[in-house]
């Protein structure tokens, strides 16, 4: 007798793109629940910033004193402020300016930091010395003080409350990025680019910077809350964007008269930066479990 005919299934090989697409989606399904809402709203809100002209039903400054203070009505969805601007179109608008604003500070302070921090951790020595010095004297104090004593140095206005929060929180970068490149400038690595007469500049950008900026970028997706609550309170205090520009702290400022007989007018802007700080920190959070390797380390044992 003849052996029985064994058939095999042909096996198939995805693509690289393929197999990196589907482990993607099987991560995001199986995320939790609260991470899924926080991708949700960030995504609508990046959907507000770029298509807010499509989106908002008005003028954000247009004034209509013959409208103000309008409840909640089909014509003006959120009512209206003191001066008969439509709130829904303002929120909207805000977004563009919050985001954009604290998007702005973001690469810039990650630009100073990699740069200068980079340096200083890199080659050592006196440039080392020359400027963890003057990091300390910008650590010296409270962020949102310097970023206050800035913008009054530098006068109110959206340009100036960029480069005032830039130049109360580069020091900070800058001394994390250092740190990181101290930590791996002598790993084997590294040694080995440089016995094989790889230039300096070589081995930090193939080298070094990859891994700096894997590590930075979990703290610039925590930071864009901060940056967003600095220069809302900027704004609130008088000192930051000038009215009327759309934006959620100058419209808490503008409606704290009004907070006991129409208390949705800073309710709504409150509400949206409460929001919007709270999803990118839990994306933060996400980004931080998944990239720290001391986080990944410890997981790894527990199991």
């Amino acid at each position: 007798m003849h052996a029985p005919i064994k058939l095999e299934a042909p096996s198939i090989t995805l693509p690289d793109a393929a197999v990196r697409h589907n482990s993607l989606w099987q991560r995001l399904v199986r995320a939790p629940l609260a991470l899924k809402i926080s991708f949700v709203l960030i995504a609508v809100l990046l959907l507000m910033c770029v298509a807010a002209p499509l989106l908002a039903p008005f003028d954000p400054n247009e004034v209509d004193v013959t409208q103000k203070l309008l409840g909640w009505s089909r014509r003006h969805w959120l009512g209206t402020d003191h001066l008969g601007r439509d709130n829904l179109s303002r929120l909207i608008y805000g977004t563009r300016v919050s985001l954009g604003s604290a998007a702005a500070i973001l690469a810039l302070v990650l630009s100073i930091g990699i740069g200068v921090g980079g340096l200083s951790g890199f080659f050592g020595g006196r440039l080392d010395t020359f400027i963890m010095r003057i990091c300390d004297v910008f650590l010296t104090f409270p962020t949102f003080v310097l970023a206050m004593f800035f913008v009054g140095v530098l006068g109110v206005g959206m340009v100036n409350v960029i480069v005032a929060i830039v130049l109360s929180h580069w020091a900070w970068y800058a001394r994390i990025v250092r740190s990181i490149v101290l930590s791996m400038r002598e790993r084997d690595f590294i040694l080995a680019a440089r016995a094989s007469g790889a230039s300096q500049l070589r081995i930090f950008i193939e080298h070094i910077l990859p891994g700096v900026i894997s590590q930075i970028v979990v703290l610039a997706t925590l930071d864009i809350g901060h940056m967003m609550l600095h220069v809302s309170g900027l704004s609130f205090l008088g000192l930051g964007i000038a009215p009327p520009t759309p934006e959620w702290g100058v419209m808490i400022n503008d409606a704290r008269n009004f907070i006991y007989t129409q208390p949705m007018l800073v309710a709504l802007p409150g509400c949206m930066l409460f929001i919007t700080v709270m999803a990118f920190n839990r994306v933060g959070d996400a980004l931080r479990d998944k990239l720290d390797p001391t986080l990944v380390a410890d997981d790894g044992h527990a199991h």
